[in-house]
C-alpha cells in the first residue's frame, strides 16, 4: 500500500491479504465458517459477546437489571472471540445472522427468542423488565432518539475514526481527518445536549446513557483509541463530567469487566453465571 492516488477498478475483488490488523476475519460474504454449537447455562438470559463498546453496553444494562433484585434478568455471559472467529461458527449466526456482538437468547420464552444489534437488545431488555427507559410518550420518545442517534454514530467513531486512527495498517491524512471532524461535531453536540441535562436524555438515567457511554464516554476518558489528546476532549467539559458520574455506577464498573480478556487482571471476568464472579 501507498499513498499515491488510488483508483478504483471497474469491479472490486477480494483480497485476503488486504485488510490490516483484521484481515484474516473480515470477508464479503456472510453466513458460517464452521459448525460450533453455543453453550448455555442456567439462567433465563445467555449473553455471547465481548467487552468492546457494544458488548459493554448489554453487560452494564443486564448488571443494572441484577442490582434491582430483578432475579428473571440473572444471566449468563459466553465469551465469542471475535479475533478468532467465534462469530462465524454456526451456533452464533444462528442468533445474529449478521455475525456481530453482542448476541442475546431468551430462554424463558417458548422457543427461545433470539436478540441481536446492541440497541435492540437494550430495548428489549427495558421493555421486558420496565426500567431505564421512560414510560410517558415525550420522555420515552427522547430516550430513543439519543439511543438512535447512538446507533447511527457509533460507525463513524468506531468503523471509520478508530479504524483509520488506529488500526490501518498505515496512516492516511484524509481519512483521519474526515473523520476526526465528524467525531468532534458528534462530541459536540453531545457537549451541548448534557450542558442542561444531568444525563443524556433528561434527568433519568436510561438506555440512551447505556448505549453512548462506552464509545463516546470511553473516547473523551481516554479508554478507546488513547486518543483524548488528538481530540481535545478535554474541552467538551459536560462529556467529561457525565462519562466519570456513570463511570462511578456500582453495576457500569461490574458491566465493563464481563467478557474482558485484556488490561488488568482484576478487571477481566471473561465468563460470568454469577454474582460472585467478582468476587476476585
Amino acid at each position: 500500500m501507498s499513498n499515491d492516488t488510488y483508483t478504483p477498478p471497474r469491479v472490486w475483488t477480494w483480497d485476503k491479504d488486504n485488510g490490516g490488523k483484521f484481515a484474516n476475519i473480515n470477508r464479503p460474504i456472510a453466513g458460517p465458517t464452521h459448525e460450533r454449537e453455543l453453550p448455555r447455562g442456567k439462567h433465563p438470559l445467555q449473553l455471547y459477546s465481548l467487552a468492546t463498546p457494544n458488548g459493554v453496553k448489554v453487560t452494564i444494562m443486564l448488571e443494572e437489571l441484577v442490582a434491582l433484585g430483578i432475579a428473571e434478568a440473572e444471566y449468563d455471559a459466553w465469551l465469542i472471540r471475535i479475533g478468532e472467529g467465534d462469530q462465524f461458527g454456526s451456533g452464533f449466526v444462528g442468533i445474529n445472522p449478521n455475525s456481530k456482538i453482542p448476541a442475546l437468547l431468551d430462554t424463558s420464552i417458548n422457543p427461545p427468542l433470539r436478540v441481536f444489534e446492541s440497541g435492540s437488545i437494550l430495548l428489549y431488555l427495558a421493555e421486558k423488565f420496565g426500567h431505564f427507559i421512560p414510560q410517558d410518550i415525550a420522555g420515552r420518545t427522547e430516550c430513543l432518539n439519543w439511543l438512535f442517534w447512538q446507533m447511527g454514530s457509533a460507525p463513524i467513531l468506531g468503523g471509520g475514526f478508530g479504524h483509520f486512527y488506529a488500526y490501518a495498517p498505515e496512516k492516511f491524512e484524509y481519512p483521519i481527518n474526515r473523520y476526526t471532524m465528524e467525531v468532534k461535531r458528534q462530541l459536540d453536540v453531545l457537549d451541548r445536549q448534557l450542558a442542561d441535562n444531568r444525563y443524556v436524555a433528561g434527568e433519568q438515567y436510561s438506555i440512551a446513557d447505556m448505549a453512548i457511554w462506552p464509545w463516546y464516554g470511553g473516547v473523551a476518558t481516554n479508554q478507546v483509541y488513547e486518543a483524548a489528546e488528538f481530540l481535545e476532549a478535554h474541552s467538551y467539559t459536560h462529556v467529561l463530567r457525565w462519562a466519570e458520574e456513570v463511570g462511578q455506577r456500582a453495576a457500569v464498573q461490574r458491566g465493563r469487566q464481563v467478557n474482558r480478556t485484556w488490561g488488568e487482571l482484576d478487571e477481566q471476568v471473561p465468563e460470568r453465571h454469577a454474582a460472585s464472579d467478582f468476587d476476585h
